[in-house]
């Protein structure tokens, strides 16, 4: 490969149009939309939705989540595809404008090189757990060091690699997955009906201090826990959707990756805990000397208590799934990273090369270790998701309804974007505060507020208060 060859396949088509020779089909997508999915935080999610609803009630909240975000997913890859850009240099075109979408790279960088800290986080304790380590300043230095370069290298040489990888870590992580469900289910008396149709595993007393105290309420706590990641894998559909080969291409992938975060994983997380747990609190007794009551208190505290609880039923296999579930999904936590970062900073005409915010997008993330950002990302889950959901809904808002109004509604990717677009930033910022602060006690699932306003508002200011100032003037001209 010569070295401009090798500089382009670094570069990934970062901030231009992917061409129609690089495009790949829907299996291609898919091994990324299913592998940033199937991680040791979505089993503890499915764990924990689980036993607070009852696994019957999580399924269907789960399966409402699965249409919702498939539809959301394949709106924005289809913008993506049509498109060819990221999430984030396409927002520049369908409703932020240039430097507009310096807010939506925010947003997204934040939030997934937030991702990319806690699972680094996640597979250290379990590195902890598994080997008996001290946690000491010389083991994070050579753990969070050596899983950094991997993460670099790994996403260094661009899609085909990040695809290869998800692809053969994904096959991988599901055939040891399967093992270790069977060997947890077949060690104990529960039946096939027990594991899929127990009830809610908290006391009536906890349940309440959660606000919980009907199905209807349940139904609603697993909506809001599991609906969060919507809007965020809705824009990796978009960084991967660029790719597609079609628009049922990219349909499909996002499918696929919604149904394997809330059902396969949520599923599993509740069947594999369900059926473990006894053998889980004697572990803490035996080994850790927890009373009971801690024991309990540990198995579903945190993520990590899932990462423990792979270790402890299947010990080296254990901890290759953990390494598996996460390494994947940091492969494409940290590209899409790139991404964001690459707009970001392009946006401040500062253009170093994608190689370079692949090293950036790790070093920010070991410094949110160190400080209270990764706490900071921890308490802004919610909000994040409103936020990333904001930004969905402007942009296919922007491209399926106000374009859609007029012939040749799709931007000219050739000539340059408006500086910044009002009517998406008003609307971006209105429906995160009308839906958080206004409407949450009315509406209760914020992703719901947030895009019908976002479908409502954006169309309404940029056909009459913020009209667009550049190429699509005289197309706006004749309403």
């Amino acid at each position: 490969m010569s070295d401009q060859d090798l500089s382009s396949t670094i570069e990934d088509h970062a901030l231009e149009q992917v061409p129609a020779s690089a495009r790949q089909g829907w299996l291609a997508l898919s091994w990324n939309t299913a592998g940033i999915v199937t991680t040791l935080v979505q089993l503890f999610l499915g764990a924990l939705v689980t036993f607070v609803a009852g696994f019957k009630i999580a399924i269907m909240a789960g399966l409402l989540v699965t249409v919702c975000g498939s539809l959301l997913g394949w709106a924005c890859g289809h913008v993506a595809y049509r498109s060819g850009l990221s999430s984030t240099v396409m927002s520049r075109y369908y409703g932020f404008g240039q430097k507009g979408s310096i807010i939506s790279s925010l947003i997204f960088a934040f939030m997934i090189i937030g991702f990319l800290a806690l699972e680094n986080a996640l597979l250290y304790q379990g590195f902890l757990f598994y080997f008996n380590l001290a946690d000491t300043l010389t083991t994070r230095i050579i753990i969070y060091g050596l899983l950094s370069v991997a993460w670099v290298f790994l996403t260094a040489y661009g899609f085909a690699l990040v695809a290869r990888v998800s692809s053969v870590t994904l096959v991988l992580f599901l055939f040891v997955i399967a093992y270790i469900t069977y060997v947890v289910v077949s060690g104990v008396s529960h039946s096939a009906g027990d594991l899929t149709s127990y009830g809610s595993q908290f006391p009536t007393e906890v349940l309440k201090g959660m606000g919980i105290d009907s199905d209807v309420s349940k139904f609603i706590f697993c909506v809001n826990v599991l609906i969060g990641s919507a809007g965020a894998l809705a824009l990796v559909d978009a960084d991967l959707g660029r790719y597609a080969r079609s628009s049922r291409d990219i349909g499909i992938a996002a499918l696929i990756g919604n149904l394997m975060m809330d059902i396969l994983m949520l599923g599993l997380g509740g069947i594999i805990m369900y059926a473990g747990i006894p053998a889980l609190i004697d572990f803490y007794m035996n080994t850790g000397g927890m009373t009971r009551e801690a024991a309990e208190k540990a198995t579903l505290q945190s993520p990590d208590s899932i990462a423990a609880a792979f270790i402890v039923f299947g010990g080296g296999i254990g901890a290759l799934l953990m390494v598996l579930a996460q390494g994947k999904a940091q492969v494409i936590n940290t590209y899409s990273a790139s991404l964001s970062l690459s707009n970001l900073f392009d946006a401040f005409n500062w253009r170093p090369g994608r190689l370079v915010f692949v090293i950036f997008a790790n070093l920010i993330g070991l410094l949110m270790l160190y400080g209270q950002i990764l706490a900071l990302v921890n308490s802004w889950i919610t909000m994040l998701g409103v936020l990333t959901t904001a930004f969905a809904g402007v942009i296919v808002a922007d491209f399926f309804i106000v374009r859609g109004l007029f012939k040749g509604g799709e931007a000219e990717i050739s000539k340059a974007a408006e500086m910044v677009n009002w009517a998406g930033v008003a609307t971006a910022i209105s429906a995160v505060l009308i839906s958080h602060y206004v409407l949450n006690s009315y509406i209760p699932v914020e992703f719901f507020s947030t895009l019908l306003i976002c479908l409502v508002m954006y169309p309404v200011l940029r056909l009459t208060v913020f009209k667009p100032s550049t190429e699509f003037q005289r197309a706006f001209s004749k309403f």
